[in-house]
């Protein structure tokens, strides 16, 4: 499948910062995020006739345009190791054109084709000198639409990015939420400290020659994981736990297949900070403002009820430990002890690290630019082995994961009898797929 870049431009605010609002401070956690952006691809396919490539192309960049007056840090620079200068030189806005039918893509997914959807490299070190939000537009032979979007990790977790793709979307549409002002004021809750913006070294052992597979529980599936992870301390486990310990269960039997040694495992998850902290903060605050907590497995805790015991302890240990101290005119103590805890806990020998991040709380697939809502949302993966990322199916209730493991992990993983009996391996996505004719 050939993805063609016909044009790549600049897109500014449609008014100037304010002379008052031209630097922005960063906060702690933003130094301590990756160099890396977020990417996310959001897929269209039921356009009316109306909706030319070139009105689709020109609402969204007018939308975006408007979007980046309200978030002006997004159309910055990064300046420094603690601040971002505002000096409007926006966005990076790609089109590119897509050599096939959205419905033949759609019946099998592809990680790697995915990634071609996307403007930049999820990894590229251009984060810390270029563009913060690169689009991309990509436009398929049969009318359908593909937005791939990447804002720098070093400004947005993910429910900043959901804020502003929302804000961009109603801009889109013209609805009321377009007015919505988002909130800048976490520097003065975890105002910066003397750090280098540079990728941890601890991501580097992450690296190798990886295999991305998409995993899909349907909603009848999650139940039922559901049900057998009940155990006395954890009387209701969530969707997202019980598909988390599956996953994380079956990544540890195919490691420990692989070895000659029993393994110790450790999976890092995170949390939203904002309705968190002393005084919660609104959800339209901009920034990173997401904890990591770690859960814990020995050899003997590879059941599903105690893996989801393990999980819900990870976020008990956190909240009692660190959360606690936060509004208190402690959090960027407690912030930094809460990562030097991790880094203690980094791989040595024969330990396994993975990372599970969730998006399923995030309302992507209501994101309307104003020609329906998405008929698939995914976000592309990196190139770090060990990864999960979590999002809702389309009908709300079930789960897609798309999992990160070495080469011969995943030969193990993927034949796991009990993943198998929960979860489907990249499926034909036939529920995503419209009609030929309207295609």
């Amino acid at each position: 499948m050939a993805v063609e870049i016909i044009t790549r431009e600049a897109v500014k605010p449609s008014s100037p910062t304010p002379d008052h609002l031209r630097e922005f401070n960063l906060r702690l956690l933003d130094q301590l995020a990756p160099v890396a952006y977020e990417p996310l691809v959001l897929f269209y396919s039921n356009f009316q006739q109306k909706f030319t490539v070139a009105h689709k192309s020109e609402r969204l960049k007018r939308s975006l345009s408007e979007t980046l007056s309200r978030f002006c840090p997004l159309a910055g620079r990064i300046k420094d190791d603690a601040s971002i200068e505002c000096n409007d030189f926006g966005a990076v806005f790609v089109e590119a054109r897509v050599s096939c039918l959205l419905s033949k893509f759609l019946e099998k997914p592809d990680a790697e084709v995915i990634r071609k959807f996307i403007p930049i490299e999820i990894e590229s070190p251009e984060e810390l000198t270029g563009s913060l939000v690169l689009v991309q537009a990509n436009f398929f032979a049969c009318g359908g639409l593909a937005i791939g979007v990447c804002i720098s990790h070093k400004v947005a977790d993910p429910v900043t990015f959901s804020t502003f793709i929302k804000a961009w979307a109603a801009a889109a549409f013209h609805s009321g939420d377009s007015t919505v002002l988002p909130i800048f004021n976490a520097p003065s809750v975890f105002p910066p400290q003397n750090i280098p913006l540079s990728k941890p070294a601890a991501l580097e052992f992450m690296r190798d020659r990886c295999v991305t597979k998409r995993v899909v529980f349907d909603a009848s599936k999650v139940a039922s994981l559901q049900v057998k992870a009940v155990s006395e301390s954890v009387t209701c486990p969530t969707r997202v736990e019980a598909v988390t310990a599956l996953i994380w269960k079956c990544a540890m039997n195919a490691a420990r297949s692989n070895s000659e040694h029993l393994r110790y495992s450790i999976l890092s998850q995170s949390v939203n900070l904002r309705k968190k902290m002393v005084r919660p903060l609104p959800e339209h605050t901009i920034g990173n403002l997401a904890g990591y907590f770690a859960s814990c497995a020995t050899e003997c805790e590879v059941e599903l009820q105690s893996l989801v015991r393990q999980l819900r302890k990870g976020l008990q240990d956190f909240g009692e430990n660190y959360l606690k101290k936060l509004g208190k005119d402690k959090a960027s103590m407690a912030i930094c002890e809460s990562f030097q805890e991790a880094a203690s806990m980094l791989p040595e020998g024969t330990v396994d690290f993975y990372v599970s991040t969730s998006f399923c709380r995030l309302p992507f697939y209501g994101i309307d630019f104003g020609w329906g809502k998405p008929t698939w949302v995914t976000i592309p993966t990196g190139a770090y082995k060990n990864v999960a990322s979590i999002m809702n199916a389309k009908d709300g209730k079930g789960i897609e994961a798309w999992v990160t493991l070495t080469e011969d992990d995943m030969a193990f993983f993927e034949r796991d009898r009990e993943l198998l009996a929960a979860a489907s391996f990249d499926p034909v996505a036939s529920d995503l797929i419209m009609p030929m004719s309207s295609l």
